[in-house]
């Protein structure tokens, strides 16, 4: 049975589009405020000094200091504050946890077919802090490819294998796209690694992940196992979708729940 699903911020459409794009563009309309943010990770809530967005409760933050990197929850907030400014590091990022569009429903993930939903560089937001542009970083890569469909020609050490399946099994691969032939994948571990990939007539090639191993690692065959999975309950049940937009992107369901739905007190999702 095909299900699909559709989310929505707010009932109203007027209203939700307005409360979307003042959110997206938190950058642009800062207000100055005290935050308490919570790290899920390291269970523990701290304050930090914010200049840079219009925050409220709820939102996803990255924070400057000894816990950078590590994702934060606003749980409070405050406009009426007198500091010394050298006490408290500083809110540095904010994630776009919006969502608004179709998703339809495969085994462990939700999948969409269009590209405005569910872009990579969005939901990358929502497990790591926007990276340091001034780090160098060098791509070489080699002529190997392999067929999707016969992973034992991924070259991959056995022992690896085993780890990149029970990730795989545990729902790691917790983002994954094709966009024409280029694909990418977050996967987390001990940090959210990012896979990428040319996928094209069935066979993959120039396979990299940024956990900067030299050979092929847990992450990439975890990320090859999702997306064959994937691929297989696209053309089975939404083929025709995919021949129409050439572009896909699966979000796992606990994850989309987690960053989308579970810090929400107002919106609604629509079953069809």
């Amino acid at each position: 049975m095909k299900f699909k699903i559709g989310f929505t911020g707010n009932s109203n459409e007027k209203e939700n589009s307005s409360l979307n794009e003042q959110r997206v563009n938190k950058a642009d309309i800062p207000v100055k405020s005290l935050v308490q943010v919570r790290f899920p990770d390291r269970n523990m809530t701290l304050s930090y000094y914010n200049d840079s967005f219009d925050l409220h409760r709820g939102d996803l933050v990255f924070v400057d200091g000894k816990l950078e990197g590590l994702r934060g929850i606003v749980v409070d907030v405050s406009y009426n504050f007198k500091i010394k400014l050298s006490d408290y590091k500083r809110v540095i990022a904010v994630a776009d946890t919006t969502l608004k569009g179709e998703l339809h429903m495969t085994l462990s993930h939700f999948v969409t077919f269009d590209s405005s939903v569910l872009p990579y560089k969005k939901v990358l937001g929502w497990f790591k802090a926007p990276s340091n542009e001034e780090d160098e970083v060098i791509v070489c890569n080699d002529d190997s490819s392999f067929v999707l469909d016969n992973l034992s020609d991924m070259r991959i050490d056995s022992q690896i294998a085993d780890r990149g399946y029970d990730y795989y099994m545990r729902n790691k691969v917790v983002y994954i796209c094709v966009d024409n032939t280029h694909g990418r994948a977050i996967v987390t571990g001990s940090n959210p690694y990012e896979v990428e990939f040319t996928y094209q007539n069935g066979e993959i090639s120039n396979l990299l992940c940024n956990c900067f191993c030299s050979y092929t690692c847990k992450h990439e065959f975890a990320a090859m196992l999702q997306l064959r999975e994937t691929l297989k309950e696209i053309e089975k049940n939404y083929a025709d979708k995919l021949e129409e937009s050439n572009y896909f992107a699966a979000i796992s369901k606990s994850a989309l729940f987690k960053f989308c739905v579970d810090n929400q007190n107002t919106g609604s999702i629509t079953f069809k």
